[in-house]
């Protein structure tokens, strides 16, 4: 037995990121955004060209409207006056052209990230096993695809425009600056490095803060999920006002923090102010006395102060990146999480592909489920042979349900093997493996749709004479007949156009529509009536003969007559045999059926 047979089902693990050393952490952008932007790269550097052309305007228009100043209005020169105003309103319009087309980039670019990021989070979702989706929480995880995403898709249409503006207009100005006057400059050095301060306590701050929101915004959904899933229960429990205080309690917790967060940028904005308008009221005061001791012209000075305005302008971009950072941080490191997620079932790197027969062999087989206490499932050992029905039975809690998520592999066996057709299935494709299997749940999900649709996820190339063979089967084609469009007929929000057996005789048409070589029904008949399941075992009966059925049960008169039945106790076989073999020798099973149907079924 290989060392792999030994892992168990854990929680999902941080996936190794190569290339990196341990624990060190990138940045927003060359981090986990840099996957997702590299296929856009060339959209990226038709914004970096378009927005380096609008910075160069913005930097060029100072030094005109000094020309136009000194030469032209100061000097009373007419044709220089019209001359450099047509220069300066083709400069403007071409500006404003290069904005709206650089935006327009940034912000096709930022949605097709924010779309491909949500792409990638759910298809890693997807192969989370139950274990991995509880350590997320299915609330959170529905947080991290929506509001995580649209934070880092915003942050991201930011960065495409201010970054890369920001940058090229501050340092360009701070040339153009030192050219014009060097004295006058010196105001500069101490005006952006107390703006650099006071955007880094900022960040510094509030970041920790946006990760407490993110995190308050899940608990947030996972209240309201519960209460909208669970208002029967609420009502009926007379629990309105005892969840109304839970949903404030969530509220209340949020709005702590955000608070605190948004404190920080209320203290920080007037501050940056304050320091803006000073190093301006510094350079017109400094200025205007070089401008009267004629040291210096006027039209200089004002475009020294245009300037210093783009100066000023470039690190507001950066305190709006500032303000956006945090939170967008905040949520990409929880999208990371998801993405970085090792899946504790993966498909092996060179999967086997069996001859499929159906025949299913459990060879000391344990499962623990993670943060649980005892083992679900102790050494089981046990074959289901094709052509056979094995019936599983046990008290709540016994592992029956664990025992078929084994063989899909919907859970991962922490000892010993489980082979499907010869093979253990952790040599197999795991989507090609659940391929041969049909499996009915114990709670019937059915998606919104029509009957068909969700008919056809069990074989979406079914024809509609196929779909109603498998309704017949399942003792389902009266009902779907008689409603108002058949087969098309659309299934409300939450199910609620339908009963639980009729949910439940869908669910086993979609596996019949499957014509797989295993099926496996995990105590799917008990919301049917006695008359119907009977109709029902002997049309499935005939629909999987030479198939290998195993069903999960708790009344032992429904399986009485299976081929071979399976008593679980605390995880483990108590007993396997028929039912008159397990009445005489397995005391677990004779309890049970005198617990069930009395001592007449002694007999």
């Amino acid at each position: 037995m290989t060392a792999a047979r030994g892992t168990v089902a854990n929680p999902v693990r941080p996936a190794p990121r190569p290339g990196l050393p341990p624990r060190r952490r990138r940045g927003l952008l060359a981090g986990p955004l840099w996957p997702f932007l590299r296929p856009y790269s060339g959209q990226v550097a038709v914004i970096a060209a378009l927005l380096a052309i609008q910075g160069a305007g913005n930097l060029y228009l100072p030094r005109v409207n000094a020309d136009l100043i000194d030469n032209g209005i100061t000097a009373g020169d007419a044709s220089n006056i019209w001359g450099t105003g047509w220069v300066m309103l083709a400069i403007t319009v071409g500006q404003c052209v290069i904005a709206i087309c650089a935006l327009y980039w940034a912000a096709r670019a930022s949605a097709n990230i924010g779309k491909d990021l949500r792409a990638a989070v759910y298809a890693r979702v997807q192969e989370f096993t139950s274990g991995d989706l509880t350590r997320f929480g299915a609330a959170s995880l529905i947080t991290r695809n929506t509001n995580d995403v649209q934070q880092v898709q915003l942050f991201t249409q930011m960065a495409l425009t201010l970054l890369v503006l920001a940058p090229i207009i501050c340092v360009g100005g701070l040339i153009a600056a030192v050219q014009l006057n060097a004295a006058l400059s010196a105001l500069l050095a101490v005006a952006i490095p107390l703006v650099a301060a006071v955007t880094g306590w900022l960040v510094i701050t509030t970041t920790p803060l946006f990760r407490l929101v993110q995190a308050r915004i899940d608990r947030i959904t996972e209240v309201l999920r519960e209460q909208i899933t669970g208002v029967r229960v609420i009502r009926a429990f007379n629990q309105a006002r005892a969840e109304r205080q839970r949903l404030r309690a969530a509220s209340a917790d949020l709005l702590d923090v955000a608070l605190r967060a948004n404190r920080a940028l209320v203290l920080a904005t007037p501050a940056l102010t304050a320091i803006l308008n000073l190093a301006c009221v510094a350079v017109l005061w400094f200025g205007g006395m070089q401008v009267s001791r004629g040291s210096m012209p006027v039209g200089e000075l004002t475009a020294f102060l245009s300037y210093v305005l783009q100066i000023l302008l470039s690190v507001t971009m950066a305190l709006t990146m500032a303000i956006l950072a945090p939170r967008a941080i905040a949520s990409a490191e929880r999208i990371c999480q998801v993405l970085a997620a090792v899946p504790s079932v993966t498909g092996p790197a060179r999967p086997v592909t069996p001859v499929r027969t159906g025949e299913v062999r459990l060879t000391g087989a344990s499962y623990r489920y993670p943060g649980g206490g005892q083992p679900a499932l102790r050494d089981l050992t046990l074959v289901l042979a094709p052509g056979t029905t094995t019936a599983i039975v046990g008290g709540t809690g016994s592992g029956k349900s664990t025992l078929l998520g084994l063989i899909p592999r919907l859970l991962e066996a922490a000892g010993g093997e489980v082979r499907v057709d010869g093979t253990d299935v952790r040599a197999q494709d795991p989507q090609r493996l659940r391929a041969s299997i049909g499996l009915v749940p114990q709670e019937a999900f059915l998606f919104r749709g029509s009957v068909a649709t969700n008919l056809r996820l069990g074989r979406p190339e079914a024809t509609e004479e196929e779909l109603w063979a498998a309704l017949r089967v399942a003792q389902a084609s009266a009902f779907v007949a008689a409603l108002p469009g058949g087969l098309e007929t659309a299934i409300g929000k939450g199910e609620a156009s339908l009963s639980g057996g009729q949910r439940q005789r869908l669910a086993i048409a979609r596996a019949v529509l499957r014509r797989p070589r295993i099926y496996l029904f995990d105590d799917c008949f008990a919301a049917l009536d006695g008359a119907t399941e009977a109709r029902l075992r002997a049309a499935l009966a005939a629909a999987t003969a030479g198939a290998t059925v195993a069903v999960a049960a708790q009344r032992v008169s429904a399986v009485a007559g299976a081929d071979q039945i399976v008593v679980l106790d605390e995880g483990r076989i108590a007993g396997t045999g028929s039912h008159r073999q397990l009445l005489a020798h397995c005391a677990v099973y004779r309890e049970t059926v005198m617990a069930q149907v009395g001592g007449e079924a002694m007999a």
